[in-house]
């Protein structure tokens, strides 16, 4: 017990919640669990916007796979789960995936899930994995504005457990995106994402000229289309102050992701802006493709 609650202080250390000093301790401590000076730990765990409360681990990717063992024994490198450790009233996650492998006859489990365009070509690439998400955890947040939740597939409403993909570098361009938002002088307490991680069939229903594209990039976890709704309303909010809600508030969020890739030439990708319609409002596509698109703009 001893050993554990110290494990837990120290994951909270080295990730979150201490001064650059007492982290650069942490790590020497945890060393060689986790190695870097504060700055790459805190990058490389807590994301470029220091706002990410989780991270994904997989035998391949090793990082955190030998604290998470550490801390809640072997299996759980191995059994897909959200696993969080708690301190000073700060939690951050480490979420084991299930293996892409384990997908058979287009479902996880009774999870609908369909066949990506590489399985069907034999070009390109597939989702590293999946994160299981069930009742119990998909109020899990993974950075300081969303939750697992927010990025689920809008079908399937009675199956669980559901399967999501998602990615770190997408989260943390959100949250990006708030913060320089915020720095000039906009309030921003909720971002609603209307669409986060698409399942392939459920994508191909919507793929039609000026639908959805075949390759959508809601397919690999790292494209989101959002609005800004402090209010609750379900609809995008006034964010230039001009009285009404169209296209030119959806400008706005473009402008802070034009200056969030500026900042962190890594975290580029595709933006497209959207009008509203008699279903939903303006939104913006924000994605991590690693390459600049624009469109609609």
């Amino acid at each position: 017990m001893v050993r554990h609650s110290r494990q837990i202080a120290l994951l909270a250390a080295t990730l979150i919640v201490a001064p650059a000093a007492a982290r650069a301790q942490a790590v020497h401590e945890s060393e060689p669990m986790i190695r870097g000076d504060s700055a790459q730990v805190q990058d490389s765990l807590t994301g470029k916007s220091g706002k990410l409360l989780a991270r994904l681990v997989s035998a391949a990717r090793g990082g955190p796979i030998r604290i998470l063992q550490q801390m809640f024994g072997d299996s759980a490198a191995h059994r897909p789960g959200v696993y969080t450790a708690s301190a000073a009233g700060t939690s951050f996650s480490l979420i084991t995936m299930l293996p892409f492998r384990s997908k058979e006859a287009g479902r996880v489990g009774a999870y609908r899930m369909g066949r990506w365009p590489a399985e069907r070509s034999g070009r390109g690439t597939v989702p590293e994995g999946f994160i299981e998400v069930t009742p119990d955890n998909q109020h899990t947040r993974v950075s300081q504005h969303f939750m697992l939740r927010d990025f689920l597939t809008h079908d399937q409403q009675q199956v669980w457990p559901k399967y999501l993909v998602l990615r770190e570098a997408l989260v943390d361009k959100l949250e990006l995106i708030i913060t320089d938002l915020e720095s000039r002088g906009l309030a921003v307490s909720k971002v609603s994402v209307m669409s986060g991680f698409r399942t392939p069939q459920y994508n191909a229903k919507g793929v039609r000229r000026g639908g959805r594209a075949k390759d959508s990039r809601h397919q690999y976890g790292d494209a989101a289309d959002i609005f800004v709704d402090n209010d609750g309303n379900g609809r995008m909010d006034d964010l230039n102050g001009d009285g009404r809600v169209d296209l030119r508030d959806t400008r706005v969020i473009l402008d802070a992701v034009e200056r969030v890739e500026a900042a962190h030439p890594e975290l580029a990708g595709g933006a497209g802006l959207y009008k509203s319609t008699r279903s939903h409002g303006p939104f913006v596509h924000v994605d991590v493709r690693g390459t600049r698109a624009r469109w609609g703009v």
